[in-house]
């Protein structure tokens, strides 16, 4: 039974009344606001008015109040069941924000100091028949936080690492501070019948062309130990055929199991299962991500008490820490296929998570998908994602590097109540993910081994490293029992003579936008070069990494995006409200790190346009050479893919769901198979042909070089066999041979496949800066019946931009370069069905005369 309607919240100051009083059935609750469960404080108050929507200009100031106070929420539920003997009650929370006591019935059930875990409370005796009043406090964290030792190093704020909720409700360098308070998930009545299950962990043991091999472990918590408790597991296909099942005693006992008033019986069981035939779950660039269901029935005796089902892959995946002639790599190997890890940075979805619908987690993964993305990196400083987040990777088949929630702090490890806190956290987040087929590595933080020694060595950190314990002795040891199967990682970056080290394990490679200076080895400080020679995208040439975890720079949002969100007065470059977007506070980088492509903005326009090119083409520079540099290099995640709000940062799609130029890019530089250049001004032109399918390419490749009026310079044609998961290079020209003696910045040259097996990649010989476009006129056509827009141009036309005054657009290509002749059709969607708004169709381009078209 969901308890998620009906409730009501209210503020009080601290101090302010009497908590059995408020939680009394007896109090008189009529004026309070009605609010949602799921849901949280400050997205109540801005559907009612209190406080002006925080993402709105400086806002977010107004409000900081709203962390400042004590907040309750109440409900009334009717229960008319019956209890018969050998039943029990349970209240279930599956996520409270943070610091929270649970009342029923002016009963205090217990508190909770932990956001990322569900909490259950025994509630046989105090539920009653008829009416039952739930009241949950929600204290401010400052209380809980306040006389705690704050005087060692934490990024962003020194109270959040004593409070086990999402670390950027504290602000980060790319968000706002807004501290959530709330019931941020379901709620739950639920009755138990003599036992229940409490987890279940399959895992593939071992596949072959016959058969696959998958074990089911099944933990259960049993409430009459005098009873004979069995499980059947059967293992159903996409049809709902039965493929495989077993049936088996529950006969390990694990003891006492107690959580609060809740005391039970741990039993457990193993089945392995024998699969005929099985189809596999492959990413979906290797093949089809299928799954089938895994359904286990809890009998005690001959009465069935319990269901668990879920979706399960049939997979192998191990991480290779060694190639084949002993050298250091960190390579992912699915089903017996090396991968190329393909993707980006997942933050929260929002500042407010709880207020999300699963539909924009579903649209933001399918649109992970449509990118080439066959990974995404949850990040260790925001949430353990909701269930909808792995539902679509397991569905739509991207792998899933997941952290635990640690990033850039030392974290209190002496402390026995926090360390008991986190090793419940952790025991109950590997519980609930470890059979998701998705999930391919653990990873003890963000940055803090990395970080903490760096700053070390420059003498910024004095302190012990506080969170070592954490990550080095609790983590790998709960593990090792929990889930064996798959790597544990302790930090990211970390291995090496630097735990940034080229050499071995994963990076972070931070020397474009913050401009560190590598490499640098253990003892050494870190120093960083702020100028347009170190900070630039090219810096990613001389990286040699094994596996790129981290890397990115910034882009504007779109023009609809920060005009919703900026006073229309200030609507300008330079502007306050402009730079309070920006909440990386070197704002400097982002000038320089455009100055070195496209030349430095003058206005808002220029700023929009310039810093988005300089992002995707950085990126695209960056990625195509580390995977030019397979198998070596063996993954690029870049930061980052999602925004929690109007902002600029490193996202590739803004907050609204409208992607920026790198987005589209992304789904070019990530293609399974690739047409690559290695070239910088000067230098030979390197065509390079990769191939990330587990089949042979064969394809016959043009390269042609035009003039800006289309005229074709010179044109090419190479047949080529590229072997499965591998790479050729196709061609090695010099600069004079390859534009037949024309001027490099008068130039465009194109890489295209004869057969259609990529999208063309348009390769430029010199920076934005210093080419020499002609002026280009753009002719549009709308055909709205069709939702289609169609453009053509009379000169090269270089990042073309379509703009629609509507979130969540689709457009199938955007930001994209067009060839005189040639006739671009675009479909246009809106995710959520609304009616598209074509009257603001705007299209224009960096070199159109007055940078404006209008259909």
């Amino acid at each position: 039974m969901k308890l998620n309607e009906n409730w009501k919240l209210r503020d009080f100051n601290v101090g302010e009344a009497r908590d059995l009083e408020v939680a009394s059935p007896d109090y008189i609750d009529y004026f309070w606001m009605t609010t949602k469960v799921p849901g949280d404080v400050h997205t109540t108050l801005i559907e009612r008015g209190i406080i002006a929507d925080p993402f709105y200009g400086h806002n977010d100031q107004q409000c900081r109040w709203v962390e400042e106070k004590v907040w309750w929420y109440r409900t009334v539920f009717t229960w008319d069941g019956e209890m018969d003997a050998g039943e029990r009650m349970e209240l279930l929370f599956e996520g409270l924000d943070t610091f929270a006591t649970v009342y029923l019935n002016g009963v205090e059930l217990g508190s909770t100091d932990n956001m990322f875990i569900s909490h259950s409370f025994e509630a046989t005796r105090e539920l009653k028949k008829g009416k039952n009043v739930l009241a949950i406090k929600i204290d401010p964290v400052h209380l809980h936080a306040k006389d705690k030792m704050q005087y060692y190093w934490s990024g962003f704020s020194k109270k959040r690492i004593w409070t086990r909720k999402a670390q950027s409700h504290y602000g980060w360098d790319w968000g706002p501070r807004l501290v959530c308070a709330g019931i941020w998930k379901d709620v739950h009545l639920v009755k138990r019948r003599h036992a229940y299950v409490e987890s279940v962990f399959a895992r593939t043991v071992e596949v072959t062309d016959r058969e696959a091999t998958v074990d089911v472990t099944v933990d259960v918590r049993a409430f009459e130990r005098g009873k004979v408790y069995s499980a059947y597991v059967e293992l159903l296909d996409a049809t709902g055929k039965q493929v495989a099942a077993e049936s088996f005693s529950l006969e390990r006992n694990t003891g006492l199991v107690q959580d609060g008033a809740i005391c039970a019986n741990g039993l457990a069981g193993d089945v392995t299962l024998r699969v005929p035939n099985p189809s596999l779950w492959w990413t979906h660039d290797l093949g089809d991500p299928y799954l089938y269901q895994l359904k286990v029935s809890l009998l005690s005796e001959s009465e069935a008490v319990d269901v668990h089902e879920e979706r399960f892959g049939i997979r192998t995946l191990e991480l290779m820490r060694r190639d084949e002639e002993g050298r250091h790599a960190f390579t992912f190997v699915l089903n017996g296929v090396k991968l190329f890890a393909k993707g980006a940075n997942w933050i929260p979805i929002d500042s407010f998570i709880a207020a999300v619908p699963d539909a924009r987690y579903s649209h933001l993964i399918r649109m992970a998908k449509d990118a080439n993305m066959n990974m995404l990196r949850v990040w260790g400083g925001g949430i353990y994602e909701r269930d909808i987040f792995y539902d679509e990777c397991d569905r739509l088949g991207l792998l899933v590097w997941q952290d635990f929630m640690f990033a850039c702090a030392l974290y209190p490890d002496y402390n026995q109540n926090f360390m008991n806190n986190v090793r419940h956290e952790i025991e109950q987040v590997v519980k609930r993910l470890r059979s998701r087929t998705c999930l391919a590595i653990w990873c003890g933080n963000n940055e803090n081994d990395w970080l903490y020694e760096a700053l070390h060595a420059s003498g910024e950190i004095p302190h012990p490293f506080y969170g070592e314990k954490i990550y080095h002795e609790l983590m790998p040891a709960l593990l090792d029992t929990l889930d064996p199967t798959r790597l544990y990682w302790p930090s990211s970056p970390y291995g090496g003579n630097d735990h940034n080290s080229r050499e071995e394990g994963d990076t972070h490679n931070w020397q474009v936008w913050h401009g560190n200076i590598e490499p640098r080895v253990f003892g050494e400080p870190q120093v960083q070069d702020y100028s347009v020679e170190g900070l630039s995208f090219k810096k990613f040439k001389g990286d040699t990494t094994k596996f790129a975890s981290e890397f990115g720079m910034h882009a504007s949002s779109n023009r609809y995006t920060l005009q919703r969100n900026i006073p229309e007065s200030q609507f300008y470059w330079g502007s306050e409200e402009m730079m309070y977007r920006n909440k990386d506070i070197h704002h400097p980088k982002g000038i320089l790190l455009m100055e070195g492509y496209t030349g430095a903005p003058t206005n808002i326009e220029e700023y929009m346009n310039y810093s988005m090119l300089t992002q995707a083409e950085g990126l695209k520079y960056g990625i195509e050479h580390y995977r030019r540099n397979k198998p070596d290099t063996s993954g690029a995640l870049f930061w980052q893919l999602n925004d929690c709000w109007p902002g600029t940062s490193w996202s590739v799609i803004d907050y609204y769901g409208l992607p920026k130029a790198a987005y589209h890019y992304s789904r070019k530089f990530f293609a399974h198979v690739l047409l690559t250049v290695d070239h910088d001004a000067d230098q030979e032109f390197v065509l390079w042909a990769l191939n990330d399918r587990i089949q042979n390419y064969d394809d016959t490749v043009q390269l042609t070089v035009y003039r800006m009026d289309g005229t074709v310079l010179s044109e090419r044609e190479f047949d080529l066999s590229v072997p499965a998961n591998g790479k050729v290079q196709v061609a090695s020209l010099s600069e004079a041979e390859l534009t037949c003696g024309a001027d490099a910045s008068d130039v465009v040259c194109v890489a295209s496949s004869g057969s259609g097996a990529t999208e063309d990649n348009f390769i430029y010989l010199r920076d934005y800066k210093d080419m020499r476009f002609d002026s280009a006129q753009l002719r549009v056509e709308v055909d709205k019946a069709a939702a289609v827009i169609r453009v053509t141009t009379d000169r090269v036309a270089r990042m073309v931009k379509l703009e629609l005054d509507e979130e969540w657009i689709v457009l199938s290509d955007n930001f994209f370069d067009l060839l005189p002749g040639q006739t671009k059709e675009i479909s246009v969607t809106q995710s959520d069905g609304k009616p598209i708004p074509w009257e603001t169709l705007s299209v224009s381009a960096l070199n159109v005369i007055g940078n404006s078209a209008r259909g």
